[in-house]
Formats: C-alpha cells, structure tokens, sequence
C-alpha cells in the first residue's frame, strides 16, 4: 500500500496545527478505496477549545456523520468533551439511540454534526491521533475459517486482535475491557475481526504511518498465497438483447423497491470472470466483506440466470426468510430489491434508487468480488454469521436515517436520453433534468463534448442521430450504464440557410430533411424497446412554431418540422397502449440555441425589418424566451404531473399573435 504522506510535519501544538494534520492525514487515507469506502472508517484528535466561560476543556474532535474521509474539511470534525465521553464509557449499558443523544449534549457546538458512532472508543485509546479504517487485506484475510490465528501470527504482540463486536456502546466496552492493563506503548494497532483496523500515536504521521505498514503485511501476505491469479478474467460483450432483458430485469427489480432504480451492467474482465464460476452465487450469498456494507447492499446478493425473473423471485424469498428468522416484534421489514447480483457468464449487476448509491453498490461488490477469491485461495470465504449481518442492517440507528430521509427528488432513480445536448434548449434540458434527480444520457456530435459534459449521473456520447447504427450503440451503452430508458428528449435539428421554394437547393432540402424529420424516427424506432420496459415512459419531441405558423424562406425547415409533430401525433396513438406518452413543444425565437447563429438572427430580423432585440421581444407578452424556458415545459411534459396527455401540442413562444 503507498504511504502517501507528502509534506513537513507541523511542530505546532495550538488546535489548528493539529485540527490541520488531522484533515490532511484522514484524507490520506479516504485517498485509498482499498482502506475507506464512501464514508466508511473514522478519525479522531485530542486537544482543547476554550467554552463560553474563557475556560480551557480537553475535547475529541471526531470525523462526524455525513461526511467522507476522502473530502473531510475541518468543519467534519465536531468538538466532544473529553470527560463527557469517558464517563459514558463507564457505564454499565447504554443503548445506540441514547449513545448518540448523548453524544449530541456532548458537543461543544451544537451546529456541528453528530460525531461518530465510535467516538466512544476513540476518546478511550489513550493518545492524541486514532485512525480507523476498513482495510479490504485485513479483512479478507479474518474472513476465513482460521481468520484469527493468522492475524495474530502476522502481526504478533504489536497488534491487539479482537472478536467481531457490533460498532457503538457495545464495541467501546468490548476494548476498554480487553485493554486494561495493557501496555499501549507496545501496541501500534487493535484489529476488529470482519471489521477493520485501528492505529493510534501522539504523532499524526506516526499513526497514519502504522495504518500504512500494517495495511501492507496484510496485502503481501495475501499475494504471497494468493497473488493474481486467484482472481478469474472472462470476456463478455453485450449485445441488444442483453440489453433488452437489462431493461425488463430493471423493471423487475424496481416493482421490488416500490419506486424507479438504476441497474448497471459490470462485464469488466474481473466481474465476468467472478460470474463464470460455478460456485458463484453460493460465494455472494455467504455475506459482505464486512458487515457496514450491509447498510447499502444487503446481507446477500441474488443470483439470475438468462431469464432473470425466477432468480429475483428466489432472492425476495430468501430474504424473507432472513427477516423472519432474525426480527423482532419491533422490525420492519425493509424492501426485498437485491442491491448486487452475478448474472451469470456475463457480470455483476448492481441496483439502487439513485446514482449516488448506485456507485457505493458497484465499490462495494467490486471490492468483494475480489476480496472472495482471496479468501477462497487461502482456504474459504466465511463471513459473518447472519445474525451479526442482521442486526446491522437493522440498526436502530439506520433504521432512525431512513425514516428522516429526504423526499425523493421528482425524477429520482429516471433515465433520460436527450439528444442536441451540447447546448442551447437540449443542454438546458440536461441541467434541468439532472438538477431533479435523473440520470441523463447526453448525445450530440459537438467536438469535444463528452469531456465538457463532467456530472457524475450524466453520460455523454457522440453520436451522430442521422445514423441509425450509431443511434442504437449509444442506446446500448446508456443501457448498460443506467438499465434502461424511461424518457426521451428528442431535440436533435438544425435552421438552414434562409432559401425560398424557388431558390432551395436540393442539398439544403434534404439535409434538413435527414435532420429534422428522419432522424427522429431513427431515434424513436431504436427507443421504443427500452421504454415499453421503463417507468412512467415518454417521449417529448422539440418541434418549431413554424408548423402552426411557417415563415416565408423556411420550407426546408417548417416542412421537416411539420412532418416530424405528425410523427408524433401517430407515435402518441400507437405507443398509448404501451403506457408511452407522446407530447410535441413548439418554441419559438429560443435565441441561446445553436440554431440561431448571429447571422441567421440578423437575416430574420432583417426580413421583418426589425432591430435585433426587436425581433427577440416580438411577441404578445414582450418577452425574451430561453432554453431554460423550454427545458421547464420539458421537465413538466416528461414527468407525472401531466400524466393524462398525451399528443399534446405545448407552445413555449412568449405568446405568437399568428398562430394564436
């Protein structure tokens, strides 16, 4: 493991010397996806704040809840009172719920977020710096049948090794009782079986130095008897009918969860390989890597086969079982959607409510995926018992998260194809869709756009939507990325060159044409599979005011736009018995759109024998419309308020005294 400590250690002892190494070293740490994953492990400090009174109190500034070690400021970091903290670790029991009221009285700042669940055992480890982590090679190696005996004999005395125990109250007792009498000056770490690894020193470095060394033995322990080849490698393309069974699987497993999910298909080397062992969904039903991953994945995970129905069926009934044979009367049973599945010979699939937890399910699988087939060359992958998994999926204090959740955003867990993304009305569409919880897959043929385009629940392509091979590679891949489609902005087009019927060329006619009619169908044609399996589907087709009210040297356009909201007329009639709704918008004098270059501005203004900035206001209510106008009717169009209509018109043109 690289020790990437990098710079002069700080010989100040004032708060924020020490306020200051402990963000650099924490975010050292969160660095490495093979010690933290989102917001997993936690650290702490030890110093002193002055209170109300001018009065010096010993504090523990500890990584508080919500926030990540990777990104972790020193706000992250909320002041606990040293004493407060010791005193609570005295007694005799204490329940999580009251642990973290407690917790709460504790702080000297009430604004500050609630430290951590282990702020308890972090106050009990006598010196200044404590660093936790949940080191993938520590832990593969304590999930095997002689997991114990081979921490101990790789790390000997200067590491505490200690039995699994939930995290909270009950982990702080577990550690102070094994501890007393302890010699800590002998000790550089405390390892928690199926859990992670502790180090501690007065020095920031000293203690993220030991993380690093003791991180390492493990890891050169596991190449020395595992190495690489432990890992399997497999080669699977998808093709359209994979990714047609994607989508169903998706709809499959969004009536599980009760609400729209993404699903990603995972047929890297690594993922394929895992899905073509034979024993493989035996390995994923065994448990996590550890029992924190639980919270986001699940205690288990599904295995499907070709047709993916009987293997979600097998899951919801395994799961009830779980939940049966481990709750209490007070248990709620939460959803039975699998949050990672092996699909097999193809990959791993993985599922969640949104793209933000859809990317902690796929870090966590990958990393236990791997973490299996080392456990397996040592001698065999044996999680936790599910009890233990249990109990921490159904935490009290995760069970108080869910139920103060934010509500969903509109579109939380949608997918959306939005085609001329790059800018103007299809760009402000992707913003605006993006701001409310959808996934957005982005095409267009500007250079350079997939760079430009950088949100992490957009993906951009290039590609060109006069070809309909181009069309239908791009679907795939926005298929195996998010698992399906449930709308379509159809936007794509352009303005060309002012031309009367008399002058137009044939060139002119037909590009427009291929562009502005033809394109579209290739688009909806290639779109319709994946939206008869989506949620709540609809197609939203950008067309022009020019097809209720066309203007004189504009037949190349008017007429393509004219066809294409026919088009979507006939589309809104044989796609309605599909649940696929079908809307046109007609904007008009949209001028932040690639369409309306200076020149073609100047050109129509000047036809009208207008100013510019006439011509922009020339409407009923004497206002400008932008993009962001049409991206709202758009957002209105696609979502469930409007989920009555279907081969609507909708104009979005400041009021236009000709087709009024």
């Amino acid at each position: 493991m690289k020790n990437r400590w990098n710079r002069q250690e700080s010989t100040g002892e004032n708060q924020k010397d020490l306020l200051d190494l402990r963000v650099y070293s924490s975010q050292l740490l969160g660095q490495d996806a093979d010690l933290v994953l989102h917001g997993g492990g936690n650290t702490s400090v030890k110093g002193s704040m002055a209170n109300i009174f001018d009065e010096q109190e010993e504090v523990l500034f500890v990584k508080g809840s919500g926030w990540d070690l990777r990104t972790i400021e020193a706000a992250g970091f909320p002041p606990v009172r040293q004493d407060y903290l010791l005193k609570l670790g005295d007694l005799p029991d204490l329940s999580d719920t009251e642990m973290m009221k407690q917790l709460r009285l504790a702080l000297l700042d009430p604004a500050a977020p609630t430290p951590s669940v282990e702020a308890i055992l972090h106050a009990l480890i006598p010196f200044r710096f404590v660093d936790h982590s949940h080191a993938d090679a520590v832990v593969t190696i304590s999930n095997t049948p002689n997991g114990e005996e081979a921490i101990a004999r790789l790390y000997g005395d200067e590491v505490l090794v200690l039995p699994y125990t939930m995290p909270g109250f009950i982990l702080a007792k577990q550690v102070a009782e094994a501890c007393r009498g302890v010699d800590w000056s002998s000790l550089r770490g405390i390892v928690l079986l199926h859990h992670g690894i502790f180090t501690f020193s007065d020095d920031a470095k000293t203690s993220y130095d030991n993380m690093i060394e003791l991180v390492t033995k493990a890891e050169n322990h596991l190449q020395k008897f595992c190495g690489e080849a432990a890992i399997a490698r497999s080669e699977f393309t998808a093709e359209t009918a994979d990714c047609l069974e994607l989508s169903r699987l998706r709809h499959q497993a969004g009536s599980l969860l009760g609400n729209p999910v993404l699903v990603r298909l995972d047929n890297s080397a690594e993922s394929t390989g895992f899905a073509c062992l034979e024993n493989c969904g035996d390995l994923l039903g065994r448990g996590p890597l550890t029992p924190d991953h639980t919270i986001h994945a699940k205690a288990f995970a599904a295995l499907l086969d070709s047709d993916t129905k009987p293997g979600f069926e097998a899951f919801v009934e395994n799961y009830k079982a779980y939940f049966e044979e481990f709750a209490s009367p007070h248990h709620k049973m939460l959803d039975a959607m699998p949050r990672y599945a092996v699909w097999r010979d193809r990959g791993m699939i993985y599922l969640a409510a949104n793209h933000k937890r859809l990317q902690i399910v796929e870090d966590i699988s990958q990393h236990t995926i791997q973490a299996i087939q080392y456990a397996e060359a040592l001698g065999e992958w044996e999680a936790l018992p599910r009890q233990d998994l249990f109990d921490v999926e159904y935490w009290e204090l995760e069970q108080a998260k869910l139920k103060s959740s934010a509500q969903r955003a509109e579109f939380e867990g949608k997918i959306v194809v939005i085609t001329g993304a790059a800018s103007g009305i299809g760009s402000s569409c992707v913003e605006n869709l993006l701001a409310n919880g959808a996934v957005v897959i982005a095409l267009d043929i500007a250079e350079g756009f997939e760079q430009s385009l950088a949100h992490p629940a957009a993906l951009a392509l290039h590609c060109d939507v006069t070809d309909k091979k181009e069309i239908e590679l791009a679907l795939e891949k926005a298929v195996t990325r998010f698992g399906g489609i449930d709308i379509l902005v159809s936007n794509a087009g352009n303005f060309p060159p002012s031309q009367s019927i008399e002058s137009i060329s044939e060139e002119t006619w037909d590009k427009s044409i291929d562009l502005n009619l033809n394109s579209h169908l290739k688009l909806i044609q290639a779109s319709v599979p994946y939206l008869k399996n989506g949620f709540d589907p609809a197609i939203v087709v950008i067309a022009s005011k020019n097809v209720p009210a066309p203007g004189p040297g504009a037949a190349a356009y008017s007429s393509a736009k004219a066809a294409l909201t026919q088009l979507a007329r006939v589309a809104a009639l044989e796609l309605g018995g599909d649940g696929i709704r079908v809307n046109t918008i007609h904007p008009n004098a949209v001028y932040d759109t690639a369409i309306w270059t200076d020149e073609v501005l100047a050109s129509r203004a000047a036809h009208y024998e207008m100013t510019v900035e006439e011509y922009k206001t020339s409407n009923v209510l004497g206002t400008e419309v932008r993009s962001e106008d049409v991206a709202t009717s758009v957002r209105l169009l696609a979502g469930t308020q409007l989920s009555k209509t279907t081969g609507a018109q909708l104009a979005v043109d400041g009021g236009n005294d000709r087709v009024i």
